[in-house]
């Protein structure tokens, strides 16, 4: 196994060590994760900090790994595999939790799931008709949006959310991102479509 992929492997083990912070009874075993006030008006979990933190450097790991593999030449298909998995498990996983625990609306999750069941499915008929499908432009733009946003979230939009009434600006990146996830998956069905319908 290459550096990249071993990279790659790295960012799988810390999407899952966030989503078993995330949703793991600590309660039921007498642990209780500190929480402080930030600003005089913002009750802080420690919990998500910590799970913030975890997933910035899993998303670091994220472009470093593919920037590593074409540079030096390293590209593979299990690399290719785990690298679109990883990404599934790190920013699907937290968005399903996030929306569970009232930091988003329910229909984030559902409509960015669909989404890459949808895609995925272009791209495996495609590919099964020697047709490689590229991340698009747009597609590249809402990973940024959508992982920077959820990093946002996770630090309950601090320090924007201290600014006057409060801004959200992380909630408002993760909506431009779902956006901009239906907007792409239009262009993948747009370009690859004569796939889908030929006989």
């Amino acid at each position: 196994m290459n550096l990249p992929n071993k990279i790659t492997m790295v960012r799988i083990f810390l999407a899952v060590i966030v989503l078993i912070i995330l949703v793991f009874p600590f309660h039921e075993i007498g642990f209780t994760w500190p929480t402080y006030l930030i600003g005089g008006r913002i009750l802080v979990d420690l919990k998500y900090i910590v799970c913030g933190v975890l997933f910035a450097i899993a998303c670091i790991t994220d472009g470093l790994d593919g920037w590593y593999a074409r540079k030096y030449n390293m590209v593979t298909d299990f690399g290719k595999t785990m690298d679109a998995i990883a990404d599934k498990v790190l920013v699907n996983g937290v968005l399903i939790v996030l929306a569970f625990d009232g930091f988003l609306p329910v229909i984030i999750p559902v409509i960015i799931i669909s989404r890459d069941v949808f895609t995925d499915s272009i791209k495996m008929v495609a590919g099964s008709k020697g047709n490689v499908v590229p991340a698009s432009f747009w597609a590249k733009i809402k990973t940024i949006f959508m992982m920077v946003g959820v990093v946002m979230v996770l630090f309950y939009n601090i320090p924007t959310s201290l600014i006057g009434e409060g801004f959200a600006l992380g909630n408002y990146l993760i909506f431009i991102a779902t956006i901009l996830s239906v907007f792409s998956g239009v262009q993948y069905y747009q370009a690859n479509k004569e796939f889908l319908f030929e006989k």
